[in-house]
This record gives C-alpha cells, structure tokens and sequence, in this order.
C-alpha cells in the first residue's frame, strides 16, 4: 500500500522550522499533504522556540500542485471532501498568511499550481534559478483554487498573471525574480541556508515584513487599465477555445477580486472551483492526463522486467520534410544523427531543412546559438552505408514506394550491426510487406511513425510485427520519451491506428460532398467542434499524393469499405497539391494562409458525374451537428473495429493517438471517451440509419453493434484472449 503524504517539521537551534512536504516524486499536494501542513503550520506559530519558519520540498522538488489523482477522488466522491474554502480561506489565508512569525518559500525544482499557491502566502520566497513556477490548472478544466487568481495579479500585475494562468505558461527562476513572483535566487546548494537566514533577518527586522501578497497594490494597473485587460482577455479566450467556458470563469473570478477585494474574489474562486472540477471539460482532460502516462504501459512487453538498451547513434534514411524532421528531433535530444541520402544535392538539401528547423527554434527564443550549434555538431551526412557500421537503430524515411523500401531493408540488413534497431517511418504500408516475416532479422523490425511535422508533432506510432522482441519495443519507448514524443504502441495492419482512423474520417467527408455539402461549411463545423482543421484543410496539409498513395493501401486492404470519389484525382490532374502547390481544396498565399475557391464547385460537379451521384436535398442543409456526427461516426466505428482486432490494447490509446495525432480537441477526451458521453446506442443507430440510404461505408461493426446492444461502453475492457498485442 502506498505511504500517505505528509509534511514534516525539524527546528533548528537557530529556531527556524523547516517544514518539509513529503510526497514524492513530486511532492504532489493531496489532502493528506495540505492536513499534514496544517498541523506543522500550527505547531510553529504555537511553539515558543520557534522565531522563524521555511517551506520546503523533499528531494529538490518544492512541489507540482494538487495530486491529479484526487481530482478522480472527488470527482467520484471517493473521499471526504473538505468543506468550501478550507484550504484557501481557512488555512492558507487565516492561518498561514497571517503568520505573525516570517515564513520564507526555499524552491526548487518545481513550484507549480497549489505548491505556486503555498508559496504565494510566504513573507518571501526564494528560488533557484531553474525552478519552474506557474499556475498551469487550465489544461485540466479548472482554475487555481487555493488563492493563485487573487495573489499572482498582485504580485506580478493583471496583464503578466492573466497571460501565465490563460497560456498555463510557467517561468523559470530568473524570471520570476525579474517579475516580482520570487525575491532572490541562489544556487540549490544554498538556499535553504539562505531561506533560514532570510527569515530570521525578517524577525530580527534587518529586512522588512512583506505586505501579506493578497493586499500588495504596488504592481496593479489602475481599475481602468485593468478593465482594458480583463476586456481584452475575455475576447482572447472566446477566440482560442469558444467551446469552454472555464476561461472566462476564470476571468471573472479574478475580476471579482479587483472590483469587490481579494477575500470576495477567493470565495468566487473556490465556488467556480467546485463547479469546474465536476465539469465535463475537467474529467475529460484529467482522462487524457492519465491516457497519456499510460501509454508507456504495454501489457507482457514492459511488465517483463526489461531495461532499455543505451541508443546513442541513429541513422535517417531520407531527408525529405519527414526525415529532415526526424533527424531534428533526435539532434535536439543530443543523439549522434547520420544522415544518408542518394546525391550530394538532394543530401545538401537535406542538411538544409535541419538548419532551418533549428533555426526556427532560436529564431523564437526556444533555443540558444550554443545549443544550435551544438545540436548541428551531431549531424553527419553520407551517401552510402559504410558509416551504418557504428549506428544502433535506423530508420527509413523515404517515399512511400514499397518496392523501394523492400531494397532498403535488404541493404539495411546488410551493413547495420547485429543489435541494431531497424525501424520504418511509413505511415500506411503493412510492415510484413515490407520485410518478409522469416527474415532472421524480424525480431529487430518495429515501424516508427511520426507525424509531420516530425520535430513539433507530439505523437509516435510505434508498430510491432508478430515478430518484433519485447527488448525492441522497450528500447522504442525510452527512446520516444527521451526524444519528447508520447509514444502508443500498435499492432501492425494497413494504416496502424491514426491513418487507418482518418481513412473513413475524410471517405465520409467526399462523400457529404458530392451528395451536396459545402466543403467550407464541413471545415467550419469542424473547428467548431474543437479541431484544429476540418477534412479538406487537413487533405491540403497532408497532400494530395501522399493522401493518394495511402487509399492504394486501404483500397486493396479493405475493398468492401471504399468510397470511390474522383474528386482528389481530378485536382491532381491540374497540378493542385494542397499547400505545397498553393492550390488544394483552399488557396494560399506567400504565408500559407488559406482562404476558399469557388473554382473547387466545378472539380465536384465534375467528380458527380462521373460518380452518378445526385445532390441530395438533405445533404445541402446539414447542422454542423450532423456534419460533424455524419464524418466522426465512421471513424467511431473504424476505432471500435482497432480495439476488437487488438490493434490496440487500450481505449486510452486510442483517445491519445485521436488527440495527438488527428487533432481531436482535447477537452472532449479523445474519440473513444467522446463517443461513450455521445453513446454507444445513438452511434450505431445513426450509421444503421446511414448505411442503407448511402453504403457500406456508415455500417456499424460487430463491436460496436454489440456494445450498443448491450449498453456497454465502448471503453469496456477487451478480453485479453483477444487481443493481438
């Protein structure tokens, strides 16, 4: 059973108590922990050979805020819940900030949400300078709920608080100390020395006593520049996520401080709270918190006690946008990158789109001329094998031509040395196509899909074949997490499981087309939803060859399920390409920016009648609902027919795989949790419905029919018998 969380107290013959919150490895605030702080809080004040007193956080950490776990507790009332305020108003307010002995934050590591919050009521804090400290709470479908929207304005201004709590932006030591947030930074090796002496020269008034934080004025704007702000952020919240509403309860909380005082706006703040953390937007983004950690748990591969292999030298086939991409994300990390290409030309330009791409990054602050540099030292370019010799894992980032990938396993085979890992970065082509099965280097082959592009998508599509040994698939995931990708392991099939979900995703979306639908009208219903682009902006992102060549795939792999349209052929023909010819189902401009063209009417006439297809009276006067419903249900249905094959293993996966990899708004949970909140009976029932007016494309699987019947959720767990992985 796991050890509770608990706060210690040790006083020193200086008479400063440190007390320390224990509850690693984040030093997490669970209700435990903020009990345990109470009692040492109060055991301080009330001791008569205690003058002063520092917080602090066991093992270099201060602490990373409330345990996301307890969030669950509550949610499904688990556990006692304290009563409204207690934390905020009756213990960190009237208890701790109104201490009558100096208290001193010493912060290291972290200090984030309520651990930020603890800190915020200290006389002074004191930090090193690569804490990290903020208030990230949104990306959870909340807001700060033990004082942060009342104290932060006052200690850095409105306009700084507003932008990190709406951004959750966190801030490292030095800026924070240039902010106003902390009051000095030391080296980890002195500060809780110097948080001591801190407090103590509080008490012995060679420093001054702070204004308690929730009364500080001396960095707020004036009531009407603070108007402006509060304005100006409401309509930035509308415009990033007019779907929640936490946002702007959030404004409003703290604008409720400005106008009716700090103590009206933590009473505000602790109501909203209570409403939020039982909120819709809440538990599905606490769902994808858990969704994401858990996919670095892959039942019989990394329950078997497995230690990842040391992977220093990688080798990139292809430095094409994707494999240029690739080689980024692997030098960012400080991997030694060799880069082989087929002509010094092609090679050079190559090499040229992984500068640019570094570049990029110090071009906005995220990276440093030394780190750049140093990042560029890693790369090597070469245009045979000879250098292969040396590497421990390759990955192939070529065209998606199968012949040619064939010949490049064979090589690959050839030259790279025994341990290595040999992995494909195709994105549809069945790996035991690729390579034939009794190869005796099959337990070395994984496919290793990224997403384009490669150094700024978060998702990696790790795909094992029947032979693929569990040491591999180790490897693969630490490597993932150390190159800072979420990995979700797969079993191999035509499409693995993003492309093979978004295949029926845009068949749906022609379809809707040439039965009447404005292309615009689907896009926008879309980005209503929550998405970051419709069907016809993604084509154009993607590309129209690349999109092609992957229905060649799904053609001869699921030829019962095909909605055959013309009209992506019938654009390639005039040389529209989507944004790398400017021309796709949108127009571009020099920046990229996508505006509609009427011409694209003419191409969907055209596709109509070569597909016999009539406009269907219904089709033209579709909601955004039905839109929405008409081309995400086929892609419920195709993620239903993943989990009953064991494609994946995990629900889960498949919720972080739709949000990471196809841009399913986050705040909905991903596709399986959002299509059990939407119901499994309402789905099936639809593309019953659907299937006999339009095809097979709509018609339910016999999971899906099954779970429907039943009344089950289609996150229910699969039987282990099942499963292919």
């Amino acid at each position: 059973m796991k050890s509770k969380g608990r706060a210690s107290i040790d006083v020193g013959a200086d008479g400063v108590a440190i007390i320390t919150i224990i509850n690693p490895p984040v030093n997490s605030l669970s209700l435990d922990v903020l009990y345990s702080l109470k009692d040492a809080f109060e055991e301080a004040l009330r001791r008569d050979d205690v003058k002063a007193i520092v917080v602090t956080g066991c093992h270099g950490k201060f602490s990373g805020g409330f345990n996301i776990s307890s969030f669950v507790d509550l949610q499904q009332q688990k556990v006692a819940q304290p009563n409204p305020g207690y934390i905020s108003l009756d213990i960190l307010t009237d208890i701790v900030e109104v201490s009558k002995k100096p208290l001193v934050a010493a912060i290291d590591g972290h200090a984030l949400g309520g651990g930020l919050e603890i800190a915020m009521c200290c006389h002074a804090r004191i930090s090193t300078p690569n804490a990290k400290l903020g208030l990230p709470e949104l990306h959870l479908g909340i807001i700060p709920g033990f004082g942060g929207t009342q104290r932060l304005p006052r200690l850095v201004g409105l306009a700084k608080s507003l932008e990190m709590m709406l951004t959750a932006k966190l801030v490292k030591g030095e800026e924070a100390l240039d902010l106003g947030l902390v009051d000095a930074i030391v080296s980890s090796n002195q500060l809780l020395d110097t948080a001591r002496k801190w407090a103590l020269d509080i008490w012995e008034h060679k420093k001054p006593w702070n204004i308690a934080s929730l009364y500080r004025t001396d960095k707020m704007e004036s009531l009407g520049e603070a108007k402006e702000i509060l304005k100006f952020a409401r309509a930035q919240a509308l415009r990033i996520a007019p779907n929640l509403h936490h946002p702007l309860a959030f404004v409003d909380v703290v604008e409720e401080g400005i106008l009716s005082g700090p103590r009206a706006g933590l009473i505000k703040e602790y109501e909203t709270f209570e409403v939020l953390i039982r909120s819709g937007p809440c538990k599905a983004l606490v769902h994808i918190f858990f969704a994401q950690r858990g996919t670095m748990r892959v039942p019989g591969v990394t329950d078997l006690g497995l230690v990842p292999r040391y992977i220093k030298r990688v080798g990139i086939l292809g430095g094409g946008l994707m494999g240029s991409g690739i080689a980024t994300s692997f030098l960012l990390s400080n991997y030694h990158v060799i880069l082989k290409e087929v002509n010094d030309k092609v090679l050079e330009a190559g090499i040229e789109r992984i500068k640019a791409n570094l570049q990029s990054r110090v071009n906005k602050g995220k990276l440093s001329q030394e780190k750049f540099e140093k990042a560029l030292s890693l790369l090597i370019g070469t245009l045979d094998y000879e250098s292969f010799i040396a590497i421990d894992m390759v990955i192939e980032a070529v065209t998606e031509d199968l012949s040619l990938k064939k010949q490049i396993f064979t090589d690959l085979e050839k030259y790279c040395p025994p341990h290595c890992i040999l992995a494909s970065n195709t994105s549809t082509i069945d790996l035991n196509l690729i390579v034939d099965e009794k190869s005796k280097y099959a337990d070395r082959i994984i496919g290793a899909h990224f997403f384009s592009p490669a150094h700024v998508m978060p998702l990696l599509e790790i795909v094992r074949t029947q032979n693929t040994s569990p040491q591999v698939i180790v490897d693969l995931l630490y490597v993932g997490k150390m190159i800072k990708k979420t990995p979700v392991v797969v079993r191999n099939c035509t499409g693995f499981a993003v492309n093979r979900m978004l295949f029926p995703f845009t068949q749906a979306a022609l379809l809707l087309v040439e039965h009447g639908t404005d292309v615009y009208n689907i896009d926008n219903a879309f980005t209503k939803f929550g998405m970051a682009m419709g069907p016809f902006r993604l084509f154009d992102l993607v590309g129209f060859n690349v999109a092609m060549a992957s229905e060649a795939q799904f053609v001869s792999s699921m030829p019962g399920r095909i909605y055959k349209s013309m009209l992506v052929p019938l654009m390639q023909q005039d040389k529209r390409l989507g944004e790398t010819t400017r021309k796709g189902f949108y127009l571009y401009d020099e920046r990229r920016k996508a505006k509609p063209d009427p011409d694209i009417k003419r191409y969907i006439e055209k596709a109509r009648e070569i597909s016999g297809v009539s406009i269907d009276p219904k089709m033209t006067k579709l909601s955004d609902k039905d839109m929405v419903e008409m081309i995400l249900f086929p892609l419920v249905n195709e993620a239903c027919r993943l989990l009953a094959e064991g494609i994946v293993v995990k629900a889960s996966d498949l919720d972080i795989a739709s949000v990471m990899g196809i841009g399913f708004p986050p705040y909905r949970g991903g596709i399986i949790y959002w299509a059990d909140t939407v119901g499994s009976k309402y789905i099936c029932s639809r593309l019953d419905e659907w299937a006999t007016i339009y095809g097979k494309i709509f018609k339910p699987c016999d999971y899906l029919a099954e779970k429907a019947a039943n009344g089950i959720p289609l996150s229910g767990t699969m039987d282990p018998a099942k499963s292919r992985l």
